[in-house]
């Protein structure tokens, strides 16, 4: 299957969202695991050519509460995804866009960025489960030899 700007229809829609991330996933030796509910809505912007993504988290184990955005926009012409990620606890951040994209129902997304002040690369993947939709992220801090999985979430239709 070709890449395409419908590659993430499967998650329009409101969601209820259980995450588990690592406490401080800018700590490379951080091991604690963290648990927490949120909620999320996503829907197409630009004729359907991306779509954003808001995502409220009332009680983190990690902190205060926050809001997460997430804008994904499709390039037809490289047929890859630009995935960029905000929230509420770095007001006025953007982070470095992952880049990617899907075969076979799975997306891999990856960048280059600076993570607690060391160069990392930067990995999110999807799985693309119209009913139970999966992400996760890891990093790596060796050129992608060897990566860790720092947070994922299990979406459930809301």
């Amino acid at each position: 299957m070709t890449p395409s700007q419908h590659d993430f229809d499967f998650i329009f829609g409101r969601w209820t969202v259980r995450n588990r991330k690592l406490r401080d996933v800018t700590d490379p030796a951080c091991t604690e695991w963290v648990e927490f509910d949120a909620s999320s809505e996503v829907g197409p912007i630009l004729g359907g050519i991306g779509h954003t993504d808001e995502m409220t988290v009332p009680e983190p184990a990690d902190g205060p509460p926050f809001v997460g955005f997430t804008l994904r926009l499709f390039d037809p012409a490289e047929e890859t995804w630009r995935i960029w990620w905000s929230s509420s606890r770095f007001p006025g951040v953007l982070d470095t866009p992952v880049v990617g994209r899907f075969a076979d129902g799975h997306g891999v997304f990856e960048s280059s960025d600076t993570i607690g002040g060391r160069p990392a690369q930067v990995r999110f993947e999807w799985r693309a489960d119209p009913d139970r939709p999966h992400w996760q992220q890891s990093f790596s801090y060796d050129g992608g030899a060897s990566w860790t999985m720092t947070w994922e979430m299990q979406f459930t239709r809301a």
